[in-house]
């Protein structure tokens, strides 16, 4: 799906160029995806990450790993976020982040409802659902009771395949029509992150341009865009 086949229409390009970042809005924040690879001495980048800057949450995103091998891996990891009061989500999986107590989840579309995560994990931890380039989608994540929802991807990445391509004006029309916070995904590096930000979004989402180079460096990169805006 793009833009212009979401069933609500297409949106005016115009509204981006013209749209102000309401100020009423919290600053927006660090999210950080962890690489596919989390042993070795990935704690320790962790850690030098978390200490170079601001950052709201720590994604656990590992793929095709049994459930008790996943766990011992994330247990470090959850508890250096903790100690840095980092939120602390484990993607896809329902039963991971109930068995570690995590803060929160974040779902694909076929990675179950919000309902059921709400219904399995309480109503503190966050939930957070994988929405594209469709406000359609987002919507009804919103309805279904997502903490959040995520758009992307935004730019070209190696993190994984891009099959949805989202536009900064569609953070701008979520922004002024609803609370819900929204997270820009996909290919964000501290060069490009500054439109996305303009336009309205809660939380920017990074992967690669954190963990494939110098961890702090990056961060400290990020805090500076960040707070310039």
């Amino acid at each position: 799906m793009t833009l212009e086949d979401d069933p609500l229409g297409p949106l005016d390009p115009d509204f981006a160029a013209a749209f102000t970042r309401d100020v009423r809005r919290p600053p927006c924040q660090l999210y950080l995806i962890s690489p596919l690879e989390v042993g070795g001495d990935f704690p320790d980048r962790l850690a030098r990450a978390l200490d170079a800057g601001p950052v709201a949450a720590f994604q656990f995103r590992v793929k095709d790993m049994d459930q008790h091998v996943a766990a011992k891996l994330a247990e470090p990891l959850q508890r250096l976020c903790a100690d840095r009061e980092v939120a602390f989500i484990v993607n896809d999986s329902i039963s991971l982040a109930k068995r570690l107590g995590a803060d929160g989840v974040h779902l694909g579309q076929d990675d179950g409802d919000p309902r059921e995560a709400r219904d399995v994990l309480g109503p503190s931890v966050q939930i957070g659902v994988t929405c594209h380039d469709s406000r359609h989608l987002a919507m009804e994540a919103g309805e279904r009771g997502a903490d959040y929802v995520a758009f992307g991807s935004f730019y070209p990445t190696t993190t994984k395949a891009v099959k949805h391509q989202a536009e900064p004006v569609l953070l701008s029309w979520w922004s002024t029509v609803f609370e819900l916070p929204a997270v820009a995904i996909g290919g964000i590096t501290p060069d490009n992150a500054a439109p996305l930000i303009r336009a309205g979004v809660d939380f920017i989402a990074t992967c690669g341009a954190v963990w494939n180079g110098d961890e702090a460096a990056a961060v400290r990169a990020f805090s500076e865009v960040l707070d310039a805006r």
